[in-house]
């Protein structure tokens, strides 16, 4: 794999070489990268051999996206009964920069993210031969041309693949830094003068090609800063999606087509949310805080084609984003030793369930608050960057007891913003709403500096499962994927890593 990473780095950089101007004379270049390893295990959280952990019949909902269950088919099972999972992670990263003369650079950074055991290369049973089973997943997770200084003025030009990072990664980030990253392929102005810096971008999140004449999805946004106050800083921006994808429940014959003209069904306009908000943050003596503020609106017909009534055929067309989220954390560090931080904070992320209200019930989609591309966990136990429809609260405090040791001892308590309203009785006439609380999760975080290079950590976290959880809730996947349903048993979460960086 080294080979070929070094192949595609010398490869790639010979490209922009090719494609920069021809006075453009390289004037240094710089070699980086990083390799991580971690070990993950948690208990009680799959039931093998079921089709998911949980089935409530009778909801609102399309089977061929969001399932029969009731949601997007995943979620932990939260039962002793079933199994535990473990594995091991690695990612690598090698990255190469050029700097050229007039202000340019050229930047490139391959990825390879994998669990080991995927890829290796015999069968052990009969010593068979099975390259073509192993995964070529090296990725060229960044590679982009800049240029400073543009025309003379605070200008940063940057053309190509991406990684965008806008508000310590709340709402717009790379990811967790242990699995996989997330880069943009986009062109983003930077404005930076003093106090004030303002990045603007346009970047394509897919592309149909000929398969459509307007289908892609793209996502646009303006990020500014201004922090010239001394305990102030504050952050605004506008972030929009627009998917031009076109959806359809029943296309081709004449009565569909009839009955989508006279009575306007299956008549999805594009979806074209967006985000606007505010971060204000800084210190103030042994004090500091940072606050998030966001809320969403504009059209949601790609999530309202997904709620069509169990035995219907039209989803909701009218369904929009009309939602808030923020997040607010309050920490005060001592001059003592251990160097002490103590916090509290909480987060709420303003959900929507219509799929309730029994058979006679309400018939509109349930759109919560889009969390986007962001990178912050409130929990552990599955993939939380897309938890919503959520309140958090949450306190702890950190220490730092000797030279290159760091604690964290922390206490997360979570519960439904709107609870599922499970139906039951005969055809599920009849509804009973689900207890709101979801859990609460402590944890403990150790992290030994071995060097400046080189980080080890030990994680433990332990959910105490609530009710919400044991009847199940809408909270995953941005408020569509049910959690839960199943059993009530806590659940251990357990962590050893390695990171490396160069």
């Amino acid at each position: 794999m080294s080979r070929d990473i070094g192949s595609l780095a010398i490869g790639m950089m010979a490209f922009l070489l090719a494609v920069l101007p021809v006075a453009t004379e390289l004037q240094n270049v710089e070699v980086g990268g990083e390799f991580k390893v971690r070990g993950r295990y948690f208990s009680n959280v799959s039931l093998p051999g079921s089709a998911g952990p949980f089935a409530v019949p009778g909801l609102r909902l399309r089977s061929r996206a969001i399932g029969q269950a009731g949601g997007i088919g995943w979620g932990p099972a939260w039962d002793s009964r079933g199994g535990d999972v473990s594995f091991i992670e690695q990612r690598t990263r090698l990255n190469v920069k050029a700097d050229f003369t007039d202000n340019v650079s050229a930047f490139i950074e391959l990825e390879s993210y994998e669990v080991w055991g995927e890829d290796f290369r015999s069968a052990y049973v009969t010593s068979a031969d099975v390259r073509a089973a192993s995964v070529d997943d090296v990725e060229i997770y960044q590679a982009y041309i800049e240029v400073e200084e543009l025309f003379g003025h605070p200008l940063r030009l940057r053309i190509g693949r991406q990684e965008m990072d806008f508000g310590d990664s709340w709402l717009l980030g790379h990811r967790d830094p242990w699995e996989f990253g997330l880069s943009f392929d986009a062109i983003r102005l930077t404005y930076a003068e003093g106090p004030l810096t303002v990045d603007a971008w346009w970047s394509k999140l897919t592309e149909t090609g000929g398969a459509e004449k307007d289908g892609d999805v793209d996502f646009y946004g303006v990020y500014g800063t201004y922090a010239a106050m001394e305990h102030l800083s504050v952050d605004a921006y506008w972030f929009w999606v627009r998917d031009a994808r076109s959806v359809n429940d029943t296309l081709g014959t004449p009565v569909a087509e009839a009955v989508e003209f006279v009575f306007g069904l299956d008549d999805y306009e594009k979806t074209n949310f967006h985000t606007i908000g505010l971060r204000l943050y800084g210190d103030a003596g042994n004090f500091d805080y940072d606050a998030y503020l966001a809320y969403q609106f504009g059209e949601a017909d790609q999530v309202g084609s997904l709620f069509v009534p169990i035995g219907g055929t039209y989803g909701d067309q009218n369904a929009e984003y009309d939602n808030w989220g923020m997040d607010v954390e309050l920490g005060y560090s001592f001059n003592t030793a251990w160097q002490p931080r103590v916090y509290i904070g909480g987060a709420w992320f303003q959900g929507e369930d219509n799929r309730g209200g029994g058979l006679f019930g309400r018939r509109e989609a349930s759109v919560s608050f889009n969390r986007l591309f962001s990178t912050w966990p409130y929990f552990e136990w599955y993939a939380n960057r897309q938890l919503s429809n959520i309140l958090f609260a949450r306190t702890g405090v950190s220490v730092s007891p000797m030279d290159k040791v760091d604690l964290l001892l922390s206490l997360v308590y979570a519960e439904t913003d709107e609870a599922f309203e499970a139906p039951i009785g005969p055809l599920g006439i009849f509804t009973k709403e689900t207890d709101d609380y979801i859990g609460t999760e402590v944890r403990i975080y150790a992290t030994y500096h071995y060097s400046e290079d080189l980080d080890f950590q030990v994680r433990w976290a332990h959910l105490f499962t609530g009710d919400g959880l044991t009847g199940g809730q809408f909270v995953a996947a941005n408020g569509l994927g049910f959690s839960g349903g199943s059993g009530n048993d806590d659940v251990d979460y357990l962590e050893f890593s390695m990171k490396l960086t160069f």
